[in-house]
């Protein structure tokens, strides 16, 4: 009989080493830990399509490569599953959706077929939102909807580069972008003062130069009869700030603005190593100060004391790395003074590569020495990693149980809980990724419900537990695998037990460290009850996860 990998997780959250029998203890209540967060990412356009009146804007009309045009999905959508109460369901508490403002108008062929910006990394208008992903009151629904179920938001923000250059979207001004050379990435200069890839304008992030808005914002905003508000929203942000009237605190200023109006919580920064590290201490000035406004303004809409979190992605940075990423020629420090945390890209070929004891030992304990105070963002797949750890989802439950329980914040990309499959026939690059969201599976495929429930069980365990994603870790004995996490803060203490590869059926777990004879726990899996007894509780079930909690 295969042996079947069973994770049991036994929870307490108490103030002494033990627990007692009939002992009664106030728990305190449990704080949201971005280090331990449970993010949902998902393309915008690709995740729910609730409105389709906004499927076509701009005349976007022409046939694409496979994947690379709108296929409607919006805000509404989301909000849709927010209310439902999908998102709770899986465990999740923050949304990282993909750039929402408007996207530049044209297509273009980077020799994938012809895209549009249904990404929304082609950014022409940082001001306003993209009629196909909703309006400024769909952002504001969404938001709240999330707030309403103690769900923070993230948004992504492009700081690095406008949209593509197309015959529907002119070029900005040379005071304000670059459009060559084309980076090399052999050095820290030749990534950083070029243009990611062709046709892809780079900011001149590093002039402190005073330019003029570019005159295709103008003749648009004064066509849309709001030119007057954007300019004297801009003359207020410089000054009040004192910053220089130049590229990149232009785009900041637009970027804080989602802070003030909507009370985002997060931005997920894209392109971080192809900007001056600076510029992003920069922004977390700007980040902060929006922040501030939107709490003292809104403080009923305020949900904690934690300030706005910012994750990087530094392309192929990984813990291994600490603090430092390495360009070759010289390191970087982005955490300080910029960054909560930065995605690891680290974590799919460990999982491939090294033993759970192995990736979970060496993340715990560098998470709590060089990178103390700061977190990783871990992933399995991706919008734009074209090797994740299982493309034709072979192997959904082992990928559940690596990705949450792995030390460090989780990242569920869109359909990893269904097993959306990252193949698809007749797809070029990465669109292959960014497949339609498999609802009708969810729906109607016993297979593919099994798979979504196991997610939910575990991502709910990690919701309620801050220890499994920001805890100490300490194995227990290697055979059955068995670790505990501990985690403290404040007055709030979270301890939690996991054994793995364990056969099915009658399960006897060692629990005498923990728990004094009589106490009861619950196995939230198969809702069962089990009393310690000899330092032991047995029970019996069908289920290959077990989780225990004390009742």
């Amino acid at each position: 009989m295969k042996k079947l990998t069973i994770i049991v997780v036994i929870v307490m959250t108490v103030m002494g080493c033990k627990s007692q029998p009939n002992e009664v203890v106030e728990k305190p209540e449990k704080p949201f830990v971005w280090e331990a967060a449970n993010i949902y990412f998902l393309l915008t356009d690709r995740f729910n399509n609730a409105d389709p009146s906004n499927d076509v804007n701009f005349d976007r009309t022409k046939e694409t490569g496979k994947l690379r045009g709108f296929e409607g999905g919006d805000l509404k959508g989301v909000t849709q599953k927010i209310e439902d109460g999908y998102f709770s369901d899986l465990g999740v508490n923050a949304i990282w959706m993909t750039p929402i403002v408007e996207q530049i108008h044209g297509g273009t062929d980077e020799g994938t077929g012809v895209s549009y910006g249904f990404h929304g990394y082609w950014a022409k208008d940082w001001t306003t939102l993209d009629p196909n992903f909703g309006t400024k009151e769909d952002l504001k629904n969404l938001v709240d909807a999330a707030h309403k179920k103690g769900i923070r938001v993230l948004l992504d923000a492009v700081v690095n580069h406008t949209g593509p250059v197309t015959e529907k979207d002119p070029v900005w001004p040379e005071s304000w972008v670059r459009t060559e050379p084309q980076c090399t990435y052999d050095s820290y200069e030749n990534t950083i003062s070029c243009t990611l890839v062709k046709n892809l304008p780079d900011i001149k992030t590093e002039s402190n130069e005073t330019v003029e808005l570019p005159p295709q914002l103008v003749e648009k905003w004064k066509a849309e009869g709001r030119y007057d508000q954007e300019v004297k929203e801009l003359d207020d942000f410089f000054n009040t700030t004192g910053y220089p009237r130049a590229p990149r605190f232009y785009v900041m200023k637009w970027l804080s603005d989602y802070i003030t109006d909507y009370g985002i919580d997060g931005y997920r920064v894209d392109t971080v190593k192809h900007t001056e590290e600076s510029v992003w201490q920069e922004f977390r000035t700007v980040c902060n100060a929006a922040f501030s406004e939107f709490k003292s303004k809104n403080p009923q809409k305020v949900l904690d004391d934690n300030g706005f979190y910012l994750v990087g992605e530094v392309y192929n940075y990984g813990i291994s790395a600490g603090k430092a990423f390495d360009f070759g020629d010289q390191k970087v420090n982005y955490f300080d003074k910029s960054f909560n945390s930065l995605i690891n890209f680290e974590l799919k070929y460990n999982a491939a590569q090294q033993t759970k004891e192995e990736i979970f030992k060496r993340y715990a304990d560098t998470l709590h020495t060089s990178l103390k105070s700061y977190s990783v963002l871990n992933y399995l797949s991706s919008h734009d990693d074209g090797q994740p750890f299982d493309p034709t989802r072979e192997k959904p439950y082992e990928t559940a149980n690596i990705l949450l329980l792995t030390p460090g914040a989780s990242q569920i990309y869109y359909g990893d809980e269904s097993a959306r499959n990252l193949v698809v026939e007749g797809t070029v690059g990465d669109a292959t990724l960014r497949s339609n969201m498999n609802w009708d599976a969810i729906e109607n495929d016993p297979k593919t419900q099994k798979i979504l429930k196991h997610w939910q069980k575990l991502g709910q365990f990690r919701n309620a537990h801050p220890a499994i994603g920001a805890g100490t870790h300490q194995m227990i004995t290697q055979s059955p695998y068995t670790f505990y996490r501990s985690y403290n803060f404040g007055n709030f203490k979270d301890l939690v037990v996991v054994a793995m590869d364990l056969d099915p059926g009658k399960k006897t777990l060692n629990v005498s460290e923990l728990f004094e004879d009589g106490i009861v726990l619950r196995d939230a899996y198969s809702n069962q009850e089990v009393t310690v007894k000899n330092g032991k509780v047995e029970l019996d079930s069908e289920f290959d996860i077990v989780l225990l909690e004390e009742k």
